[in-house]
């Protein structure tokens, strides 16, 4: 996942993995250019800044709801993805939806991958984790 689109695999009991996909309505805030004053650095970035940031914070919440909606019916959660998305998602589930986040297993730090490589990430962690629980 990342601020982008997260992507849900679910698996049945017969090992079939089903993908889908969330896309976020997260606007990319780029500031480019000087803050338009005469000052250099001028109070009015910090202030442009923080409401950027702010908006993007209610942003994100709002697209933390909407994995949390696909995650109602999960027994396990593995969360994974590049950056600081995965412990932003797992601090919002456990600040908004603690009974979701009792069931994340693990968060981890991922590259881009594609479809496959992200189905076989999410199977592998999930055998090893119940060899180590079988053991």
């Amino acid at each position: 996942m990342d601020k982008r689109v997260a992507y849900i695999i679910t698996e049945d009991a017969k090992g079939s993995q089903k993908m889908q996909e969330v896309h976020s309505t997260i606007e990319d805030f780029h500031v480019s250019g000087g803050s338009g004053t005469a000052m250099k650095g001028g109070p009015q970035d910090v202030v442009q800044d923080s409401r950027y940031l702010e908006r993007e914070k209610h942003q994100f919440r709002e697209y933390a709801n909407e994995i949390s909606a696909h995650l109602k019916g999960a027994t396990q959660i593995l969360i994974f993805g590049p950056a600081q998305a995965g412990e932003r998602l797992e601090a919002e589930l456990l600040r908004s939806h603690p009974e979701i986040a009792a069931k994340i297993k693990a968060v981890s730090r991922a590259d881009s991958m594609t479809e496959n490589q992200m189905k076989a990430f999410v199977r592998e962690f999930f055998k090893t984790s119940r060899k180590r629980s079988v053991d």
